[in-house]
């Protein structure tokens, strides 16, 4: 049976669903992270296996309603915490254009060459989940 082609909105839903599942990851590994646990830890205490925890954090697997509940629950974290933020996220290509002019302000280009020049990349994530958490309070 041939594929009929996809619509503009169906695609862009597709998007916006990838979107949300990379910022959920995202929350959830600096949650992660900032509790101190592995992926195994979390993974063992989910009942899955860690690349399943892996593939959650990238946002390359869904995290489905009760698995979510559940990593609520282990990372001590309100579920609605996987969401915060992500108004932000979800974008136009007009809204798009509009953050890249942003994107070079003195002060940014500063922020962005210091982060690089940090080498420990373990350093360098805790920093950014420093960030994310300090944006996501305002």
């Amino acid at each position: 049976m041939p594929r009929t082609s996809t619509n503009a909105a169906a695609k862009k839903s597709r998007a916006q669903a990838k979107s949300v599942d990379v910022h959920v990851g995202q929350r959830a590994r600096d949650k992660r992270n900032e509790r101190g646990l592995s992926q195994t830890e979390v993974a063992n205490a989910l009942g899955v296996t860690f690349q399943q925890v892996q593939k959650y954090e990238r946002g390359t697997n869904r995290v489905g309603a009760s698995r979510l509940y559940d990593l609520a629950k282990i990372l001590g974290a309100p579920v609605q915490y996987f969401f915060e933020g992500l108004e932000n996220q979800l974008s136009t290509p007009e809204d798009d254009a509009e953050n890249i002019v942003h994107l070079i302000e003195p002060d940014r280009v500063e922020l962005v060459e210091a982060y690089y020049k940090v080498s420990n990349p373990q350093v360098r994530r805790q920093i950014l989940s420093t960030i994310r958490s300090i944006s996501f309070a305002d």
